[in-house]
């Protein structure tokens, strides 16, 4: 058996005049305190310097990151074309956010890394470059060779996984996007990465109804009898453990959540209002479908509080903490 400690964890810090900078350094502070192991920031080191006045360990190579970690953050340099401002967002600084994420899955692809954590980043200025795919979700699985159809996002807290069917879709319009085969698609993706990345090996998935009341018999739509039953049947004759539909009123206080380990609902708020709810600090975005580990805090780039020493670490950490529990199921089972 090898002695060689596992690889580290690769974060992309995410737009240099966001809070990515300020949050993963934080987390190398307290790194003791949240429980974190090794990791590297892959980025500039002067959007890290503009926010923090704490030691930077610069490495070439991740193997350094192990004996580098107690002495400062472990850094891979990866310079902008020119030095962002905390809060002022710029193309430069999007060109550096992309070259960052695109060196961290690649080392988590070649195995260089354990696993990648994603800081946050403007699309907006990402699309001002010329950035084709809606998020970085969709970018981490084109470069993995995965159809942007086979992935999922999951919320994931402490007691409370929801994955949803539709993304970001205006409501009106979530009815003509379901169909069953989607719903198979989602369901399907969402229990093997419960297995592969949270090692369980007879996930339960609870589906939720689209309609109050899950259609009330068909009262109040015939979604529920007409879409999303035929896809529990089919994913049930798999072998897979699945309910449902479930009303979503009724699938989220803690008896209910008891009987499940992650819930399928129908779009974006039915999923997310109750992991925030619930978790707001520690939920995390977890890409399931992958061939690599993936996960991201549930934030954004918050440049309204960039430089002020206010953004809080909490949900970095947790993301940083996730995905050593997955790499670390995935590597139980390889």
């Amino acid at each position: 058996m090898s002695s060689l400690p596992p690889p580290p964890l690769a974060i992309s810090l995410g737009d240099p005049a966001g809070i990515g900078p300020e949050v993963i350094a934080k987390c190398w502070d307290n790194r003791s305190a949240f429980s974190l192991p090794p990791f590297i920031a892959i980025g500039d080191p002067r959007s890290v310097a503009a926010v923090w006045d704490g030691p930077i360990a610069m490495i070439t190579d991740p193997r350094e990151a192990d004996s580098a970690f107690d002495v400062g953050l472990p850094l891979i340099q990866l310079l902008a074309p020119q030095e962002d401002t905390p809060g002022h967002p710029s193309v430069a600084g999007a060109h550096c956010s992309l070259d960052c994420l695109e060196i961290a899955v690649g080392l988590a692809r070649s195995g260089s890394a354990a696993a990648v954590v994603t800081g946050p980043v403007s699309k907006e200025q990402l699309y001002n470059i010329g950035f084709q795919q809606p998020g970085q979700t969709e970018f981490v699985a084109e470069r993995c060779g995965i159809s942007p159809g086979n992935v999922v996002m999951m919320l994931a807290g402490p007691s409370l996984r929801t994955i949803h069917v539709t993304t970001h879709v205006g409501l009106a319009r979530v009815p003509e996007k379901l169909t069953s085969a989607l719903i198979e698609s989602r369901g399907r993706a969402a229990l093997r990465g419960l297995q592969r990345n949270f090692g369980l090996a007879q996930p339960r998935l609870a589906v939720s109804g689209l309609n109050p009341h899950a259609g009330e018999g068909g009262a109040l739509g015939n979604e529920e009898a007409e879409i999303i039953a035929p896809a529990i049947a089919a994913l049930a004759a798999e072998g897979w453990t699945v309910t449902g539909p479930h009303p979503a009123d009724t699938m989220f206080h803690a008896r209910a959540r008891a009987n499940y380990d992650a819930a399928l609902c129908m779009y974006h708020d039915q999923a997310l209002i109750p992991v925030k709810a619930l978790h707001f600090e520690d939920a995390v975005n977890v890409t399931l479908g992958l061939p690599i580990v993936r996960t991201a805090p549930d934030h954004g780039t918050a440049f309204d509080i960039a430089g002020q020493d206010r953004a809080d670490p909490r949900p970095m950490a947790a993301a940083i903490r996730m995905a050593a529990q997955c790499a670390a199921y995935r590597a139980e089972t390889a």
